[in-house]
C-alpha cells in the first residue's frame, strides 16, 4: 500500500475505540446484528529481523501465511506461525498474489518497477516482468488467469498472463491505485485514493468501464468484497467504512471505524467485515443482510497493526506492527520524520474468536 513501513509508523497513541455505530439514518439499524463476537489475541509471531513491512496474504489451501519485508518475503506456517522459507531479491516489495491453480505466486516489487514469479511449494523465483512505476497491490484474476499490478507511481494498472508470464495489457487509471479485488466472474475493482473513487476494471477487456465516487468516504486504502451479494467494502481515511454495490457504484451504507486504518477484510462464512486501524484497533462490522450493517466490536491491538489478513478457513486475522521509537531528527528534504522502528521488534498478531 501506499503507507510502507517508514510511513507505517505514524500513529496517534494507542487506544481503544469507543462502541461505533452506522452514520446512515437509525433506521438502517439492524436489530439482528449479534453482540460483540469477541475477537481476541491468539498469538504472537515474534519475527524481528530487519526491514518494513505492508501486505499479508493467507494462502488457505495450502495453510501459509506471506508476509512482505522491505526486499523479501517471508513465508510462515499459518497454523504454527512457523518459519517456511523466503522469497529474496523482491526490492520495495509491497503484495503478494497466489494463484493456487497454477502453481504460482506473485509479488509487486515497487523499487525497481517489477513483478517476481515464484513457485508456490519451493518458494523459488521463476522470472521477473517489468510493470510500470512502483507497482502497489497486486491481485490474481481465476476468470482471466491474469495478474493485475496496480502502478501506483504511473497511475496505471498492468495486466500479466499468469501462465506465461507476458504482459497482456496496460490500463490508465486517473489516479492513484491502493488496493483492488476481483469478482471471479471477470471484473476488478480498485480504489484511488487521491480521488476518493472506485475504478470497475472489466478483466477481460482490460478497460475500465466505470468510475464510482465513495463519498461520504475519503482517501480509501484498503478493500473487501462480498462476492455473493457484490458488495465493496472500502476502509478510508476519515475514518470511514464504506459499503458499495458492486454492479451500480451506489454506496449504500457508511460505518464509523478507528483512525490510520489499510487494509480491510471480509468472511463470507461468519458475515463478519474488519477494518485493521493502525491507533491500535480493530473494528468488526456485521452485515444482517445485503443493505445492512453494523459496527459489533472495536477489539484492542498494538499501535501500528494497520495490514492484515483473512483466513477464510479458520476465520482467524493476521496483523503485524512492531514497536516505536523517537522519530530522527528533521532535515528539509523530511521536516516531519517518522517515528523510527525498533529493532528486531516486529511481530505477527493471530486474532481469532
Amino acid at each position: 500500500m501506499r503507507k510502507t513501513a517508514s510511513t507505517l509508523c505514524s500513529f496517534v497513541v494507542f487506544t481503544l475505540v469507543g462502541s461505533a455505530s452506522m452514520s446512515t439514518s437509525e433506521a438502517q439499524k439492524p436489530s439482528t446484528a449479534p453482540s460483540a463476537p469477541g475477537y481476541h489475541l491468539l498469538k504472537r509471531i515474534e519475527v524481528g529481523g530487519e526491514g518494513g513491512w505492508d501486505y499479508l496474504t493467507v494462502d488457505s489451501a495450502a495453510r501459509r501465511l506471506y508476509v512482505s519485508r522491505s526486499t523479501r518475503v517471508m513465508v510462515f506456517d499459518a497454523d504454527t506461525g512457523s518459519s517456511v522459507g523466503e522469497i529474496p531479491d523482491t526490492p520495495g516489495v509491497h503484495g503478494i498474489a497466489i494463484a493456487d491453480d497454477l502453481g504460482r505466486g506473485f509479488t509487486s516489487n515497487g523499487r525497481d518497477g517489477s513483478v517476481t514469479i515464484f513457485d508456490l511449494k519451493t518458494l523459488k523465483p521463476l522470472s521477473k516482468v517489468k510493470v510500470g512505476t512502483n507497482p502497489d497491490c497486486i491481485l490474481y484474476d481465476p476468470e482471466t488467469h491474469r495478474v493485475f499490478a496496480f502502478n501506483r507511481g504511473s497511475s496505471d494498472v498492468t495486466a500479466i498472463d499468469a501462465k506465461t508470464g507476458e504482459v497482456a495489457g496496460l490500463i490508465a487509471l486517473g489516479g492513484h491505485p491502493e488496493f483492488g479485488v476481483a469478482d471471479g466472474k471477470g471484473m476488478v475493482f480498485v480504489n484511488l485514493d487521491d480521488k476518493s473513487e472506485v475504478v470497475a476494471i472489466d478483466s477481460r477487456k482490460l478497460v475500465a468501464k466505470a468510475h464510482w465516487s465513495v463519498a461520504p468516504g475519503e482517501d480509501p486504502s484498503g478493500m473487501a468484497i462480498d462476492r455473493k451479494h457484490m458488495r465493496l467494502f472500502s476502509v478510508c481515511g476519515n475514518k470511514k467504512m464504506t459499503v458499495m454495490d458492486a454492479n451500480s457504484g451506489k454506496v449504500i451504507a457508511d460505518l464509523a471505524i478507528g483512525g490510520g486504518t489499510d487494509a480491510a477484510g471480509f468472511d463470507p462464512e461468519t458475515n463478519f467485515a474488519f477494518s485493521s486501524n493502525g491507533e491500535g484497533t480493530l473494528t468488526v462490522v456485521h452485515q444482517d443482510s445485503a443493505d445492512k450493517y453494523a459496527v459489533v466490536e472495536n477489539v484492542p491491538t498494538l499501535r501500528g497493526a494497520r495490514t492484515m489478513a483473512l483466513d477464510p478457513k479458520t476465520h482467524k486475522v493476521y496483523l503485524a506492527t512492531a514497536q516505536f521509537g523517537p522519530p530522527p531528527a528533521a532535515t528539509p528534504e523530511r521536516p516531519n520524520p517518522r517515528p523510527s522502528i525498533v529493532p528486531n521488534s516486529f511481530v505477527i498478531l493471530v486474532f481469532g474468536r
